[in-house]
């Protein structure tokens, strides 16, 4: 390029602006309409917050009204599953009461009395072993102790009330019988 292009390209610069001048006024307008809006951000800012607390509050609220009806109904496969041991424990009275059998209603007792504990073994309910073994505070509730004539010291003797476990935690102690040594004073 000769010196009089140069020349010409900036005479016409300044005849048309710099390219500066271009950029400025954009730049201008966004500086502008961000000073103008400061009261529109806080407000939308706001209107997201007021949003997201209230979005908060519902979900606490659901999540309330799912765990009270799971507690109300987290038995629900249990207690349908005990129903037919019901219906078997009433027809057993009502075969004894029209036949007079009383060994009938002793066989269906004992078969619903089977059905019972299957059902509650599916759920994770078992029995603690207690007659002839040692006593243990843990699962054993001590309500007697007898004499130990026949039976080594501190061994169950007898069983009052069954324990059970529900999976590896006691739900309920075995009421028990202990045998204790008497002392020669």
């Amino acid at each position: 390029m000769s010196e009089e292009d140069k020349t010409s390209d900036k005479s016409i610069d300044y005849e048309q602006g710099s390219p500066d001048e271009g950029v400025v006024p954009d730049t201008l307008e966004r500086a502008e309409a961000q000073n103008s809006s400061p009261d529109s951000d806080f407000k939308a800012a706001q209107d997201r917050y007021l949003r997201l607390a209230a979005e908060f509050e519902n979900y606490k609220k659901r999540a309330q009204k799912d765990q009270d009806e799971y507690r109300k109904y987290s038995n629900e496969r249990l207690l349908k599953e005990l129903l037919p041991v019901l219906d078997d424990l009433q027809r057993a009275l009502q075969h004894g009461r029209v036949s007079g059998n009383q060994e009938g209603v002793l066989q269906g007792v004992e078969l619903t009395y089977k059905k019972y504990l299957d059902i509650l073994s599916r759920f994770g309910v078992k029995p603690i072993p207690s007659v002839g073994l040692p006593f243990d505070p843990a699962v054993h509730q001590a309500v007697a102790k007898v004499d130990a004539k026949g039976h080594k010291p501190n061994t169950i003797v007898e069983e009052y009330e069954k324990g059970y476990y529900l999976h590896d935690r006691v739900l309920r102690p075995a009421m028990v019988t202990v045998a204790e040594s008497k002392s020669d004073d």
